[in-house]
C-alpha cells in the first residue's frame, strides 16, 4: 500500500489524538501554569505531527528524514516528561497519566522504528 501523505501514517495518527487528548486535559490546569506546564506540554505533544509532515516533506533525502524524525522523538521524550509533571504536581490522576505515558510511549516505538529503518518512507529517485 503507498502512503501518500504523512497524515496516513499509524504514528501520525497516533500522536496528533494524544495531542489533542493532552489538550483538552491541560484546559483543567491551573491558571498559573498556562505560561509554564501548559502551554510547553502542549507545545511540545504538536510538535510530534508537526515534524511528521516536516520529515514527511524531507523524505528525499535521508539524512533529512532521519534528522526530523529524530526531532519528533525529542519532542515525543519531552511531552512525557511534561506528562510526569502534571502527574507529580496533582494535576492528573495515576491512571490518566500511565495511559498517556502508553501512547507516548508507543509512539516513541514507532518513531525509533522510522529512524532505524528510514527506507521504505524514502522517495526513491526515478530512473
Amino acid at each position: 500500500m503507498r502512503i501518500n501523505s504523512a497524515k496516513e501514517l499509524n504514528v501520525y495518527t497516533k500522536s496528533y489524538e494524544l495531542a489533542m487528548k493532552i489538550f483538552e486535559l491541560s484546559k483543567s490546569f491551573p491558571k498559573e501554569e498556562k505560561y509554564a506546564l501548559t502551554s510547553q506540554i502542549r507545545r511540545s505533544s504538536r510538535s510530534v505531527c508537526m515534524n511528521l509532515r516536516e520529515a514527511w516533506a524531507k523524505r528525499r533525502y535521508e539524512a533529512h528524514f532521519i534528522s526530523k524524525l529524530t526531532d519528533c522523538d525529542g519532542e515525543n521524550s519531552e511531552t512525557n516528561t511534561s506528562l510526569d509533571f502534571a502527574k507529580d504536581c496533582g494535576y492528573i490522576s495515576n491512571e490518566i497519566h500511565q495511559d498517556l505515558v502508553n501512547e507516548n510511549l508507543e509512539i516513541g516505538k514507532m518513531l525509533g522504528s522510522m529512524i532505524n529503518n528510514p527506507r521504505p518512507f524514502l522517495i526513491k529517485p526515478e530512473k
